[in-house]
């Protein structure tokens, strides 16, 4: 699948034509254009679909990139660098010129960073310098959004003032006012709409002109032909006043109507910048330099340049600039805005630290392990993006409906034109060339085309705030559909580690058992060490320590023997195991507990009880999904009886254990076959197949990359009641499509009939107020996706 950005889009009819376009190419599948984000989506040759797009007269922002390039010594080393260069996703050419030492790139804006042109040239053999010009990751798509409003605000500046001055000679002639005569008030308003009419109105003009020289029409089309039919009229009207028998001007409905539009499109532009705050806020965790650690002391480097492998150093208060594991030293790090979660999380040495977290104290040396497109950042990026720009299924009856709308509203405007001029009172032809301009105006496909992007926009961007990376907009739509939640159990529902979970000997005694499992390696053994440790229990150095696999261990401890293992230990030990201990390992295994025996000399001292326990948050996740009627279900490659008393302890009622990874696909098949919607959660490589085969598969971000590659939705966090929140956001997010669609549906089914006078004389719809009415539909949508932002609605 290919992304590119696309400029010169202005409405619904525009990114549904180059859909269109598109689709009918030879070789391209998968064709989705979005207005909301300005890009195209497709399965197909690059530079075709680049011919296409310039074809229906928009462009493609092209970058251009000069780098410098050390090692080269020929022209086979400048042309074999060159090559590299050329493989890179998103150049679309390359030069390398061996005199000056300097690769000249054209690329697609973003599409090219600088790890990728840097790996490319070390495939070569060659080294490239860090690029001194900033456009290699300028956002040329937001930079056109923000010229665009800056455009947008100036004709304002400039139309607004005319505008009102046109609008005072109105009444001034209305009144009878003598201070000017009919003739000369009119002359004045035609000298101040003119440039209202061809250099405030040329935002629409051009629009419409590319439109036309490419055989279709789109918006613009409507506004450029209803205001140039007002100014016509009226301009033909003040020089031969002798052809009307009653000669009246419309300055001001032409003035009015570009301003009035303009002003919702100033108001649409500045809204639907705020939609892409949520890839702004993730490009901005990865802080622009990193300070690298070089034999001769630190230095600071641009974060870009950072090759895999490095060592770094981050100080207290710094971000981390790339993924890599600490080496050396401690920090506590803010992870809020990657995983959700709101505590920051203590990391030593050996663990994995996330690019752009925050260290909040401490100080560490880190190694890179990912950087540039690798790191987590950029495929959050990548990933948010990617769904933003995706199309849920109920956004084609939209572009459908925008693909044929504007065509069928010219053709409503001749027919009212007609109808009036025929059958309508006196002046005939003067009231149907009213009433036709006000049906071209007053129709706003946009506000259809607007109102799924941007509420899908806004869904994603809130969801990627709280940890929840959705993949596209199906994913989205079908989710809140579910009507089963398939849980694993080991690392989704559990923490996936053992922990000692129950002793019934004093804390002295556990302490001379954990002493005696210090030297195993065995996760048992780890877990009952560490439950002894987080009980501030101290341990004793172990001696004549043996390991029998299977069983358990056996050392000394303080001169005395001590055991710790299973049933067939002790006895094999010649100790033996009483009713009551027998009663105290059954009470714990029928609790899917892993239970065993410690003794010291001739004495049995207890009994230990290891188990995976569930995760904070899972009990809730699992009531609160039960409250919105939602079945849950566990299923597991674990044994019976402790799946089910897992489950008993979430609140899970059905259950499903011992099935291998091909039969949780099947199962979840199964469920499908039933009539249900289900959702698959699960972090291992054993629940890929499942998560593939389920209507919806969310996979936690802290299990393996192969779940989260198989999964529609990610919980960075790993908390289950992410679950919950993912639905929520997917109820709320197709609520606000629907209201979205009702209102830009209801607008035009009632608005355009009163336009065209259904109603006349009772209901009249001038072309200023249906001006004003289509710059409110387009702001009313985007508004309304907008509250998704502070709370689902």
């Amino acid at each position: 699948m290919v992304t590119v950005p696309v400029t010169g889009m202005r409405c619904a009819s525009c990114s549904g034509r180059l859909e269109r376009t598109l689709s009918a190419l030879d070789g391209f599948s998968a064709v989705s254009v979005n207005l909301a984000t300005a890009s195209a989506s497709f399965d197909g040759p690059l530079p075709a679909a680049i011919a296409a797009i310039q074809g229906q007269g928009f462009q493609v922002p092209i970058q251009e990139i000069t780098l410098g390039i050390g090692g080269l010594s020929c022209a086979a080393c400048a042309l074999k660098a060159e090559t590299e260069l050329a493989t890179v996703p998103g150049v679309l050419h390359a030069s390398v010129n061996l005199a000056s030492g300097e690769a000249f790139l054209r690329t697609l804006a973003g599409q090219a960073p600088f790890p990728a042109l840097r790996d490319a040239v070390a495939r070569a053999g060659y080294h490239l310098h860090t690029p001194t010009n900033p456009t290699d990751t300028t956002d040329l798509v937001e930079e056109e959004r923000t010229r665009d409003y800056r455009d947008l605000r100036l004709r304002l500046l400039v139309g607004l003032p005319l505008a009102a001055a046109i609008m005072g000679l109105m009444h001034l002639h209305m009144l009878g006012h003598d201070l000017l005569s009919p003739s000369r008030n009119h002359l004045l308003q035609a000298l101040l709409a003119t440039p209202i009419q061809f250099w405030v109105g040329s935002y629409f003009h051009k629009s419409a002109w590319q439109a036309l020289r490419h055989g279709f029409a789109n918006m613009h089309s409507l506004v450029s032909l209803g205001t140039f039919s007002a100014f016509g009229y009226s301009l033909v009207a003040l020089i031969f006043p002798h052809l009307f028998t009653n000669p009246e001007v419309y300055f001001d409905s032409s003035a009015f109507i570009i301003v009035l539009v303009l002003v919702g499109r100033f108001l649409e532009a500045r809204a639907k910048g705020r939609t892409s705050q949520a890839i702004r806020a993730l490009m901005a965790l990865t802080p622009p330099t990193a300070r690298l650690i070089k034999p001769e002391g630190e230095i600071e480097v641009p974060a870009a340049s950072v090759q895999v492998g490095e060592h770094l150093m981050v100080r207290p208060g710094e971000r981390v600039p790339v993924d890599g594991e600490i080496l050396d030293g401690h920090g506590e790090l803010d992870e809020s805005l990657l995983t959700g979660e709101s505590l920051p999380v203590e990391r030593q040495a050996g663990a994995q630290v996330i690019g752009g977290s925050i260290n909040r104290s401490g100080a560490f040396v880190m190694r890179a392990t990912r950087v540039g497109r690798d790191t987590t950042v950029a495929h959050l990026v990548r990933l948010v993006r990617q769904a933003q720009g995706a199309k849920p299924p109920i956004a084609r009856l939209a572009d459908r409906i925008a693909g044929i709308f504007v065509p069928a509203i010219l053709i409503l405007a001749g027919l009212t034109l007609l109808a009036w001029w025929i059958f309508g009172p006196q002046p005939a032809f003067t009231n149907g060339l009213l009433h036709a301009i006000a049906v071209l105006v007053i129709a706003c496909p946009c506000a259809l085309g607007l109102a799924t992007p941007t509420s899908v926009m806004v869904g994603i961007g809130r969801g990627a705030r709280h940890g929840i990376l959705v993949r596209g907009g199906e994913a989205l739509e079908t989710l809140h559909t579910v009507s089963c939640v398939v849980f694993d159990k080991t690392g989704t529902l559990t923490t996936g580690k053992a922990q000692l979970v129950h002793w019934s000997g004093t804390a002295q005694q556990l302490s001379q058992v954990a002493s005696a499992e210090s030297r195993s390696e065995h996760l048992l053994a780890r877990a009952v060490v560490a439950g002894a440790r987080e009980r501030g229990l101290t341990l004793i150095e172990a001696t004549a320590f043996e390991a029998l696999p299977g069983r358990g261990v056996v050392a000394m401890v303080n001169g005395e023997t001590v055991v710790v293992g299973t049933r067939l230990l002790l006895t094999e030990r010649g100790l033996p195991i009483g009713e009551h201990w027998e009663k105290a390992l059954q009470e714990q295994e029928a609790l899917g507990r892993t239970a065993m025996l410690a003794a010291a000399g001739d004495a049995i001292l207890g009994v230990l009880a290891v188990a995976d326990t569930l995760k904070e948050g899972a009990r809730q996740a699992v009531s609160a999904l039960r409250e919105r009627g939602i079945e849950v279900m566990l299923l597991t490659g674990d044994n019976e009886r402790t799946a089910r008393a897992l489950a008993k302890q979430a609140g899970i009622e059905r259950v499903v254990a011992e099935v291998m990874p091909e039969r949780k696909a099947e199962e979840v098949a199964r469920l499908q076959a039933e009539g249900r919607v289900v959702a698959m959660v699960g972090d291992g490589i054993n629940d890929a197949p499942a998560l593939a085969r389920a209507d919806v598969g969310v996979a936690l971000g802290t299990g393996a990359e192969v779940a989260m590659e198989a999964a529609d939705i990610t919980l960075m966090g790993g908390d289950p009641r992410g679950v919950v929140t993912a639905i929520d956001l997917s109820k709320a997010t197709m609520r606000n499509i629907r209201q979205n669609l009702f209102w830009a549906f209801a607008y035009n089914v009632v608005l355009v009939p009163l336009a065209a006078g259904v109603l006349s004389p009772t209901v009249e719809v001038t072309p200023v107020m249906a001006a004003a009415a289509m710059g409110l539909s387009s702001v009313t949508v985007v508004s309304n996706a907008l509250r998704l932002k502070i709370k689902p609605a």
